[in-house]
């Protein structure tokens, strides 16, 4: 049998139930992508549902502010995929008449869908003969074909697209891209795969020769940087102060409490006594709790992070000057990094930090 037929086979048997296949809906099939990048089947399933059910369609999408959007996204991770969505949703409105581009070419015009996504969406919404390549599907072509080719290598890439579009089933491009998504993430998996119970043991290149562990070949590792931050939250008078994150770092339009980023790691006692922490908040303030450190990993930036709950007795100007101010029983209104959202949520931080001196409020 032909690779084709042997992967439709596989799946007819074992390919994953997801509520966005076979459903019609080019918007659901969209979204769903979108919310995949990046994300695993079990973590985004329901991210989707509870997105869908809040913006049903392009339109409500479109109309909807921004802030609610990344509100809903919290978590997610990666939110620019969030703004994209809500900027491609806008873009469909006005050019393209509330209905999603039925084209390959077309899609990839919209904001943050790549020639993955595009794929993706092109084939399972519209039949599309057309590839949708991601880490799955390069690790099952490079092992069955032998493929040396790195996908992280512009060669590689359109060495990979080549023979994708050669075996792909044109008449079920739909079903032959869900299938061999789903043969990578169920059967072809990472490291040591169980070659023995695979459809493809006759065809397969690495199982003949033993370099299942070495195809596909690996691309140059990404060194990941450490970076320590001291978050800032004070208390006055009920409220305390946010700022939202820009530039292109990290975490971008997101709300945060005060931020202090050091170059290394500096030990609590240091660090409430260092320049920046008291210019922050001045000297007449109380520090009522600070946190175990936490780390973050992200893909390229490792981050170690404490939080400091500070008791203000005066009002420091750089805090009025540079920051909002907000009730406290309100910061759970703003969209937030899911590392803050997690702590106001433990109950650590829901005792002193919603407290006057380690005290509940009444």
């Amino acid at each position: 049998m032909l690779f084709s037929e042997l992967l439709l086979e596989w799946f007819s048997v074992h390919g994953r139930q997801l509520p966005w296949r076979n459903c019609g809906n080019p918007y659901h099939i969209w979204v769903s992508e979108v919310i995949l990048q990046q994300t695993r089947v079990s973590q985004g399933m329901d991210y989707f549902l509870r997105f869908v059910e809040q913006f049903p369609t392009v339109e409500a999408l479109a109309a909807a502010p921004l802030d609610a959007v990344m509100k809903s996204w919290q978590g997610l991770g990666y939110y620019t995929r969030a703004r994209n969505l809500h900027k491609a949703a806008q873009l469909i409105v006005n050019d393209y008449g509330g209905e999603l581009p039925n084209s390959y070419k077309e899609l990839l015009k919209l904001p943050g869908l790549g020639p993955y996504a595009a794929g993706a969406v092109a084939s399972f919404a519209f039949h599309e003969p057309v590839p949708a390549i991601d880490g799955n599907v390069y690790r099952v072509l490079a092992r069955v074909f032998g493929v040396f080719d790195s996908p992280g290598t512009g060669a590689g890439k359109k060495a990979f697209y080549t023979l994708c579009s050669e075996v792909m089933d044109h008449e079920n491009p739909h079903l032959f891209n869900q299938a061999i998504i789903d043969f990578g993430a169920l059967q072809c998996t990472p490291g040591r795969p169980d070659c023995a119970p695979c459809p493809m043991r006759g065809l397969c290149y690495a199982e003949a020769n033993g370099l299942q562990t070495s195809l596909p070949t690996k691309e140059r590792e990404l060194k990941v940087r450490p970076r320590y931050f001291h978050f800032i939250m004070a208390r006055w008078r009920g409220d305390t102060f946010i700022e939202l994150r820009q530039g292109k770092d990290i975490w971008h339009s997101l709300y945060q409490f005060p931020l202090i980023e050091t170059k290394e790691r500096v030990e609590p006692e240091d660090f409430t006594q260092s320049e920046e922490f008291q210019e922050l908040v001045g000297i007449d303030c109380t520090v009522t709790h600070i946190s175990e450190e936490k780390r973050q990993l992200l893909s390229h930036q490792e981050l170690f992070i404490r939080f400091y709950i500070v008791e203000l007795h005066t009002l420091p100007y750089a805090l009025l000057q540079d920051y909002q101010r907000v009730p406290i029983d309100g910061v759970d209104g703003y969209q937030v990094p899911i590392t803050i959202a997690n702590y106001l949520a433990a109950e650590e931080a829901g005792e002193y930090f919603r407290c006057s001196s380690g005290k509940m409020e009444d």
